[in-house]
C-alpha cells in the first residue's frame, strides 16, 4: 500500500518541532484514544487524530495492522513490506508552504515514489500487488491563518500562480470569505485545474506499475469546525460545500470511468453523518453528538488543539467522550469518525479491490 496526499493520511512525515502549530499532532492529546481493548499508554504518532485515521482503516481492510510507515521515518534505501506513506500534512496539488518547511506537492510525493521504484527500493513484486491511496482534502482551497493571505490573485497563468502561499493543515478563515472574491468562471477554472493535477498523478502512478488506485473525492469542507465556529457550530458553510461539489464533479468526469481507479465518496459519507436532513442520515450518524463541534478546541481565538503555555498549561478544551464526536479538531475526524466513514465506504471499496486488474 502506498499513500499520497495530506493531513488526512499523514502518519509522521511532518517534522516534530516543539511549539509549532503544524507539529501539534506529535503532542497530547493527539493519539490519546483509549479503549477496553487497548491497555497501553496513548502515544502521539504524528497522525492528525486521536488514534487511527483513514489510511489505517484501509490498511486493515487489506490485512495490514496499520498504514505503512512514513517516508521521513524510514531508513534510506528501504521500503517496508507493507509499503510507504508519502503524504504530508498541509500538502495540496500545487506548491504551498508551512511555517516549518516547504510542503511537497502531490506530484513531488509521486516523484519520491518514482525514485524508489527506479532505484529498485520498491520491488516489481510490491508494485504487482500494490494499492495506492490519494487523499487531497482541500488545502488547495484554503489560505493560511493570516487574514491578509489572499487565496490566489490571478488565474491568467495557472502554472505560475501557485507559489509562496502559506497553507497549513487547518485554518480559521471562512472559505466563503476567500472564494467570494472570485467570479464563478475563475473558481470553476481553478477547481478544474486541481482535478486535472490529481488525474495526472493517478496516470503517473499507473505508468509506474501501481495496480489499483483509490482517490478520495472532497469531503464537505464547509462543515469543518474551522468553517462552522463563526455560527457556534450550528450550520455548514454552503459556499464551501458548493466548491467541494464542483471539485467532485470534475473528479468524477476525469477519472470516474478510468480502469483500475476507484473514487472514495467521502463527500456522501461525511454528509450522511454531519449534514443530513432531519430524519435521514446513516445509522452511524446517531452515534455522534454535536456533530459539527470538535472534541479538542482552543480555549482562545487563534489557538489550536494541543497548545500549551510556556508554563505547561493546556490552552485547549477536550471533550469528555471523543467517541461521541465526529470531528477531533478544527479539520480532522476522530478515530470514531473515521471508523464510521470507512464502514460506509468499505463494501464498494472491497468490491473494487476484488475486481480483476484491467491491463
Amino acid at each position: 500500500m502506498f499513500v499520497f496526499g495530506d493531513d488526512f493520511v499523514d502518519n509522521g512525515n511532518v517534522p516534530n518541532i516543539v511549539g509549532e502549530k503544524t507539529s501539534r499532532q506529535w503532542s497530547y492529546p493527539y493519539g490519546s484514544y483509549r479503549s477496553s481493548n487497548w491497555s497501553g499508554a496513548p502515544v502521539p504518532t504524528g497522525r492528525f487524530s486521536n488514534y487511527r485515521m483513514q489510511s489505517d482503516f484501509i490498511a486493515r481492510m487489506l490485512g495490514l495492522a496499520e498504514a505503512p510507515p512514513a517516508y521521513e521515518l524510514t531508513s534510506d534505501q528501504s521500503c517496508d513490506s507493507s509499503g510507504m506513506t508519502f503524504a504530508v500534512g498541509g500538502a495540496g496539488v500545487f506548491k504551498v508552504t508551512s511555517t516549518a518547511k516547504k510542503v511537497p506537492t502531490l506530484a513531488a510525493q509521486v516523484q519520491a515514489f518514482k525514485r524508489l521504484v527506479n532505484d529498485d527500493v520498491i520491488s516489481t513484486r510490491q508494485l504487482h500487488h500494490s494499492v495506492a491511496l490519494i487523499a487531497i482534502s482541500g488545502n488547495d482551497y484554503m489560505s493560511g491563518s493570516e487574514a491578509n493571505n489572499v487565496f490566489y490573485s490571478s488565474f491568467d497563468d495557472v502554472s505560475s500562480t501557485y507559489s509562496g502561499i502559506q497553507i497549513k493543515p487547518s485554518i480559521n478563515i471562512s472559505i466563503s470569505t476567500l472564494l467570494i472574491n472570485f467570479s464563478w468562471m475563475q473558481l470553476d477554472t481553478y477547481i478544474g485545474n486541481v482535478a486535472t493535477e490529481i488525474l495526472d498523478n493517478v496516470a503517473q502512478l499507473q505508468m509506474l506499475g501501481v495496480r489499483k488506485v483509490l482517490v478520495n473525492n472532497l469531503h464537505p469542507i464547509g462543515c469543518m469546525p474551522s468553517q462552522t465556529s463563526s455560527n457556534n457550530y450550528t450550520t455548514c458553510d454552503l459556499l464551501g460545500n458548493y466548491g467541494a461539489s464542483v471539485h467532485n464533479k470534475y473528479l468524477n468526469q476525469m477519472i470516474g470511468e478510468r480502469d483500475n481507479v476507484h473514487i472514495l465518496d467521502l463527500y456522501s459519507a461525511f454528509t450522511d453523518i454531519v449534514n443530513h436532513a432531519p430524519g435521514e442520515g446513516s445509522d452511524r450518524s446517531k452515534d455522534f453528538k454535536r456533530k459539527l463541534t470538535p472534541c479538542c478546541e482552543s480555549s482562545y481565538e487563534g489557538g489550536y488543539c494541543g497548545e500549551r503555555s510556556s508554563s505547561g498549561k493546556h490552552l485547549y478544551d477536550l471533550c469528555d467522550n471523543p467517541d461521541k464526536r465526529f470531528y477531533w479538531d478544527e479539520a480532522h475526524p476522530t478515530h470514531a469518525g473515521w471508523e464510521a466513514v470507512m464502514e460506509a465506504l468499505e463494501q464498494p471499496l472491497m468490491e473494487f479491490l476484488d475486481q480483476d486488474y484491467v491491463p
